[in-house]
């Protein structure tokens, strides 16, 4: 065949190839989002990944909403306070439609980034910012505290128990508050007169270490509530609990209340004995709904506010130490639970959100 002949019969099959493609059915159409082109970003306080708190499970739930959505999802650690604007600013280069930062340190960052970048949906865990793309991501841990102060006010055999925080932030603040009213109550339902040591929700005023990571200062100050006769301590302070978590372990005789996160989960094993339950929120569920929303460009800058009714907070169970508490206190806690989001019971906070 000549190289015309050749040239005419390629052309030939060329011209039928483009027919056949114009005669190829249309993709059909559909309403989902288009998952994989759609990626998050998260960036972490200065209080890194690992923090058995908030930043675990903010990330726990960005993970599973990469898996159950289809969605692409890279966290950025921040070690330090240097790192905070850094990151935001590397989660927004990114190009990705979604960023979530964790924290009341990345209020400034995270505003300024949103107000540069109106394309962008960004939520905040733990605090409010004023951006019509923010969603804040926030939780009346004052009603799961109050179950908490509570049960600590009805398993204590010293009659006091104990909280510090790592700073006087709202967040921290919050359930501190929660405690302190919950052992109250305990002591008007009971006629008993248990103390709480480390906090004055009148003065708003009390125990801080002053930062979240420095687990020494969270054993300092644990045992010198233990030396004060307190047997049952909250501390809202982050990595810096794990020092409180140590003293009580050492005493033997106490009992921990963690937050955020489960601690019999989260924590190292050894702690396992002497957690008496742990002031949730609901960070991971928050989070797959809000970039669920992001996803389908259904999202709002209304704040998420997790409450006991909603199942945003709630405390742990028991665990081991299940036969400490007895089935008659967890009636109560149940009957108070009820209460409480029934309306019968408020609990008040100057820190509670809106």
């Amino acid at each position: 065949m000549s190289k015309i002949s050749s040239f005419r019969a390629f052309a030939v099959l060329g011209a039928m190839a483009v027919v056949l493609a114009g005669c190829a059915a249309a993709p059909a159409k559909t309403d989902k989002p288009a998952a994989s082109d759609f990626c998050a970003r998260m960036v972490t306080n200065s209080g890194g990944l690992q923090d058995r708190s908030f930043n675990q499970a903010s990330w726990a739930g960005l993970q599973k909403a990469e898996k159950s959505l289809g969605i692409g999802a890279e966290v950025l650690v921040s070690n330090s306070e240097t790192d905070l604007q850094p990151n935001v600013d590397q989660a927004v280069a990114s190009g990705c439609g979604f960023v979530l930062t964790v924290g009341y340190e990345l209020t400034p960052a995270t505003t300024a980034a949103a107000k540069a970048n109106p394309g962008v949906d960004f939520s905040i865990v733990d605090d409010t910012a004023d951006a019509p793309n923010i969603k804040p991501i926030v939780f009346d841990t004052a009603q799961a505290a109050y179950l908490a102060g509570y049960l600590a006010a009805g398993v204590t055999k010293t009659g006091k128990v104990a909280t510090f925080g790592g700073g006087n932030q709202p967040p921290v603040t919050l359930f501190m508050d929660g405690f302190v009213d919950g052992v109250a109550h305990y002591n008007k339902v009971h006629g008993t007169a248990v103390v709480a040591l480390g906090w004055n929700k009148t003065t708003q005023d009390g125990v801080f270490t002053g930062d979240f990571e420095d687990t020494a200062k969270g054993l300092t100050v644990t045992n010198g509530f233990i030396d004060q006769g307190a047997d049952v301590i909250l501390p809202v302070a982050g990595q810096v609990g794990e020092g409180a978590a140590a003293a009580a372990l050492q005493a033997g005789n106490v009992s921990l209340i963690w937050v955020d996160s489960d601690g019999y989960d989260t924590l190292p094993a050894e702690y396992r004995p002497i957690l008496l339950t742990s002031v949730l929120k609901n960070t991971g569920g928050a989070v797959v709904d809000i970039v669920g929303q992001s996803l389908a460009k259904k999202f709002d800058n209304t704040p998420y506010v997790g409450t006991l009714k909603n199942k945003g907070v709630d405390i742990a169970p028991f665990h081991d130490l299940a036969s400490k508490v007895g089935a008659g206190l967890g009636k109560e806690l149940d009957q108070l639970r009820a209460d409480i989001i029934a309306g019968t019971i408020t609990v008040t906070s100057p820190s509670a959100p809106k």
